[in-house]
């Protein structure tokens, strides 16, 4: 007889695409599709997810598409439900602080999309009042489960790049401006309206921020410069748009530990490389590109010894001289392994270290990359407690 441990999810906004895709579809479901989460050969924790939401309608269609039994639009209802133990929140940020402290009045742990408020100083609250409730808590860190970034992380731990000296990371791809004479856009209109949440700086400074605490080191400072490359774009109802938020960011961080990175964060860039997302690491030792899957490196014995000379054609294959590092392992969707191990956390108790605290670094990271762009100038990175 297999123990099952059935944990109801309140799954709030999961009709937005991140919702939907990767955290109802690709995660959830897929872990109910696997049999759960295995403990052991005779105890598995099975997720009962609740979709919540604004729109009856969506939610309806979105239930009935995947089998899902349990919809609402009345959260207060799905909260006082004591069969729902955790609260998942992928709502605007706007609305999520509100969500959260209606949760952790209700008592559940809480698990949410980053960035988890508006304010470092409403992040850091929701987090201790989590805490002195004494409720498990947790932030979404995708990226750190991403294949191409583990392999990374597995060069880093066993050594190969001696000292570390630099961090490179390109992101982004060309959003489409949208318009009956142009491709729609793929991504919604809310982003490049800072009256609304948006703005890359808000909404890619939370993951650099745990990238680089994770793999590389604590950040003691930062350089940030944002631009509206693109003034007006046309939105889903074809009307045209000022846009008002950041569509690139362009930032320099100081690491505790003297490694410097720099970030190029850009919704109006072409793709010419491996990935929309590449990091180059380079060391004393060794350099590594990581992409979202795969990751090339170059040791010191293997690296070229080009000279500068613009009068002849160039003499190398740069490209080629990398080695691809094996996978090794089969690695499963960044956003699923965390899910899991936050449900485990929940049952079982197992360590779970990215709580809210790490999602109030994420907006303090972006709060102090508007205020360097503000500014014109560096700005520290000081600690929160």
């Amino acid at each position: 007889m297999i123990k099952e441990h059935k944990i109801g999810i309140i799954m709030n906004g999961v009709t937005g695409r991140m919702g939907t895709n990767q955290h109802l579809i690709r995660s959830i479901l897929a872990i109910r599709n696997q049999g759960g989460v295995r403990l052991s050969a005779g105890e598995v924790i099975m997720p009962d997810p609740i979709l919540i939401g604004r729109n009856e309608e969506k939610l309806r269609e979105l239930a009935h598409k995947h089998g899902i039994e349990r919809y609402s639009t009345n959260l207060d209802h799905a909260l006082a439900d004591p069969e729902n133990q955790i609260y998942f929140d992928s709502q605007t940020t706007d609305r999520r602080a509100e969500g959260v402290r209606k949760a952790i009045a209700a008592k559940k742990a809480i698990y949410c999309e980053k960035p988890t408020a508006v304010s470092t100083e409403e992040a850091l609250a929701i987090y201790h009042e989590a805490t002195a409730a004494g409720l498990k808590n947790g932030v979404v860190q995708d990226k750190l489960w991403l294949p191409g970034l583990l392999k990374l992380k597995r060069l880093i731990d066993s050594g190969f790049f001696g000292t570390i000296l630099s961090v490179r990371g390109e992101f982004g791809y060309w959003v489409f401006e949208g318009g009956e004479d142009w491709q729609p856009a793929q991504r919604p209109s809310w982003n490049y309206r800072k009256e609304d949440g948006g703005g890359i700086i808000v909404d890619m400074l939370c993951h650099w921020r745990y990238v680089i605490d994770n793999l590389f080191g604590n950040v003691k400072s930062l350089s940030c410069l944002g631009a509206i490359h693109i003034p007006e774009r046309v939105d889903e109802n074809g009307k045209t748009y000022k846009c008002t938020a950041d569509d690139s960011a362009y930032a320099t961080f100081e690491l505790e530990n003297g490694v410097v990175a720099h970030f190029n964060s850009s919704w109006t860039v072409r793709v010419k490389r491996e990935d929309l997302l590449t990091l180059q690491v380079d060391g004393t030792h060794g350099s590594a590109v990581a992409g979202l899957r795969n990751c090339w490196t170059q040791h010191r014995v293997n690296t070229p010894k080009p000279v500068w000379n613009p009068d002849i054609e160039n003499p190398f294959d740069f490209n080629s001289q990398w080695e691809e590092v094996p996978a090794n392992a089969i690695y499963d969707n960044a956003f699923k392994v965390q899910w899991e191990m936050f449900l485990r956390h929940v049952v079982k108790n197992e360590p779970f270290r990215w709580s809210l605290l790490e999602g109030a670094k994420g907006v303090q990271m972006a709060e102090l990359g508007l205020e360097s762009w503000q500014k014109r100038a560096w700005v520290d990175v000081k600690p929160l407690v």
